[in-house]
């Protein structure tokens, strides 16, 4: 089974109280519902975000056709997206008014290990689940 990675990038306000707010609205059970159906909706897997001083990270896995111009033109229209986005923008460095494509911006993959292929941020990076799955030793798979 195949699927597609987004590596995106943002920077917080350099504000420390912000930032533990902003770590608190990601916290387990604190994400709008509506936020995360609507990621689901389009075609988002799954997501994860990781912080270091004021910047984040975000790793997204997609569906194998995954569009992702179009599906971030769909997901801003998605029920309380821009109202998202116009609470969270007050810890980033992003205007109130600027979508989620808009504020996070794509990274370029340098390096991986036993690449095959290139792909450009916008494409996303094709991955193989079971490559995954194949390739873990056993002792850390089980």
């Amino acid at each position: 089974m195949q699927f597609k990675r987004y590596c995106k990038t943002l920077s917080l306000s350099d504000n420390p109280t912000l930032i533990e707010e902003y770590k608190k609205v990601h916290a387990k059970g604190y994400a709008w519902k509506e936020i995360t159906e609507g990621m689901k909706e389009v075609g988002i897997l799954d997501m994860e975000i990781y912080i270091h001083s004021t910047q984040l990270f975000m790793i997204m896995d997609t569906v194998a056709d995954f569009d992702h111009e179009e599906q971030m033109k769909v997901l801003a229209t998605k029920p309380r997206q821009s109202e998202w986005e116009k609470f969270v923008s007050r810890f980033q460095e992003a205007d109130e008014n600027t979508d989620a494509d808009g504020k996070w911006e794509l990274m370029e993959r340098i390096y991986e290990l036993e690449q095959k292929e290139d792909y450009t941020p916008l494409d996303g990076q094709v991955k193989e689940v079971s490559k995954i799955v194949k390739d873990t030793p056993t002792s850390i798979a089980e």
